[in-house]
Order: structure tokens, then C-alpha cells, then sequence
């Protein structure tokens, strides 16, 4: 009987450091997550779990709950869109977010026998999570750039200025490239790509309507050839007809510019 009750209590306090182990790793209780929180998470998703152990996955009812933490933009948006808090304040912030964004998306990128995703929806979720970022880190580093300089109008910091969008343009153009994989995907997650473009792409060229889209075009282009989704290529040919009616806008403007 003492063996016995002395298995269970050992049992008991093992279960209970597992728990606060768990925790400490993937603290899903804190409403958000800051820079720090995510190093730790990335960490331990990237080199704490074994090859033969599953990562957390949306499909799984009990760790689903760290991947929908992990890709929950509010964790980013609580600071970054808080116009309390001070300009230099957010951008280092949105610094630390893009730089652990970057080591999260080479997480969820295994495969299996077939070529097949293991985790699609995780991966897009991943790279959402990363292009609803980049909108607000390129945004808060060129109005840093604008509130430091003597001459916001000088040619160096115009210069500067645009080469961060062009920089987050060919970022997102890289978000295009999971169209050349669309075999790869469920339908779930078929589903989670689609609307990654019809969400982002549309603020990315309404932000930044004078933005230079020819290697996105480009690319568009081929892809609509390529792709097997009529859904796919709906959305992409809807981004092209935006991308083009920017253009001829800022023609029009242009013109009326001259006659004036």
C-alpha cells in the first residue's frame, strides 16, 4: 500500500512539472504574446521536438491552441497599432516581430512521401501572420526615416523610402510562389492561400498604388497560365485588374498634372 501511494504521489508531481514545463513553453494563457515570447516558441518548435514528434497543428484539439496563438496578428497589432505608444517605441518592436516571423516560417515546411504538405494550414497561417506584419514594419521604418530626417523631401530619403516598399513588394510576391505548389496543398489549405491573396495583396496596392508591380505582374501572369484553381485564378487576375487600375489613375493624374 506505502509502494502505491508513493508511485502515485511521484506520478502526481511528475504530471505537475510536465505542466508548468509546458507552460513555460508555450504560455497560451498570456492574452499576448511579445518578441520574447515568440523566441522561445520558435525555439522550442524548431530544435525542442524530435523528428518522429508532431509539431502543434490546427488539427490537433489539444495543441491546436499554440499554433492559434502563434499565428494570432493581435499579438503584433496590440503594439503596433497603439497610437500611445511612441513612433521609435513601435518600430523596434516591429522589428523584433519581423525577425522572428522570419525564423517561423521554416517551421511548418516538411512533406511527405507524396510531396504533400504535412502542415499547409499551419505554413499559411505563418506566412499571413507575416505579410499583415510586413504592411505595418515597412510603414513604421519609413515614417521613422521621414520623422528623423532634416529634409523628408531630399532625394536620399525618398530614395530609401522606396526601396522598403519595393523590398515588401518582392516579399509578397514571394507569397505567390506557393501557386507553383498548389498540388501540395488540401483544400483546407487551398482555401487559407486564397484568401491570403485576396486579403493582403489588395491593402499592399492601395497603400502603395505608385508602387513598381512589374515583377509581380510578371509572375501573375505565368501563374494564371499555370495554376489548375479557377479560384486561384480569379484571385490573381482580380490583383492584376487592381495593379492596372492604379496604373491608370496615376496616368490620368499625370496628364491633368501637364494640362494644368
Amino acid at each position: 500500500m506505502r509502494k502505491n501511494k508513493l508511485l502515485r504521489i511521484i506520478l502526481i508531481c511528475l504530471l505537475i512539472v510536465s505542466c508548468g514545463k509546458k507552460d513555460d513553453l508555450f504560455p497560451t494563457e498570456k492574452r499576448y504574446w511579445n518578441v520574447a515570447d515568440y523566441e522561445n516558441v520558435v525555439r522550442e518548435l524548431k530544435f525542442g521536438i524530435k523528428e518522429y514528434e508532431k509539431l502543434p497543428s490546427l488539427n490537433d484539439p489539444e495543441s491546436k491552441v499554440v499554433v492559434e496563438k502563434l499565428i494570432n496578428t493581435q499579438n503584433y497589432e496590440v503594439v503596433l497599432d497603439d497610437n500611445e505608444l511612441g513612433l521609435k517605441h513601435k518600430n523596434e518592436a516591429a522589428k523584433g516581430f519581423f525577425n522572428v516571423w522570419k525564423d517561423m516560417c521554416s517551421i511548418y515546411t516538411a512533406r511527405d512521401k507524396t510531396d504533400k504538405y504535412l502542415y499547409d494550414l499551419e505554413m499559411v497561417g505563418v506566412e499571413k501572420f507575416g505579410l499583415g506584419l510586413q504592411l505595418r514594419y515597412f510603414k513604421l521604418g519609413n515614417d521613422e526615416l521621414l520623422a528623423d530626417a532634416d529634409d523628408p523631401k531630399s532625394d536620399n530619403v525618398l530614395s530609401n523610402i522606396n526601396a522598403n516598399v519595393n523590398a515588401m513588394v518582392r516579399n509578397f510576391s514571394l507569397y505567390l510562389d506557393n501557386v507553383n505548389d498548389e498540388k501540395a496543398f488540401s483544400n483546407a489549405g487551398l482555401n487559407s492561400l486564397i484568401d491570403g491573396l485576396d486579403t493582403f495583396f489588395p491593402k499592399l496596392i492601395n497603400t502603395y498604388p505608385d508602387s513598381d508591380y512589374s515583377e509581380m505582374e510578371t509572375k501573375i501572369t505565368l501563374l494564371v497560365q499555370k495554376s489548375k484553381s479557377e479560384r486561384i485564378k480569379t484571385s490573381l487576375i482580380n490583383i492584376q485588374k487592381l495593379i492596372d487600375s492604379k496604373k491608370k489613375k496615376e496616368i490620368t493624374k499625370i496628364n491633368l498634372q501637364k494640362k494644368a
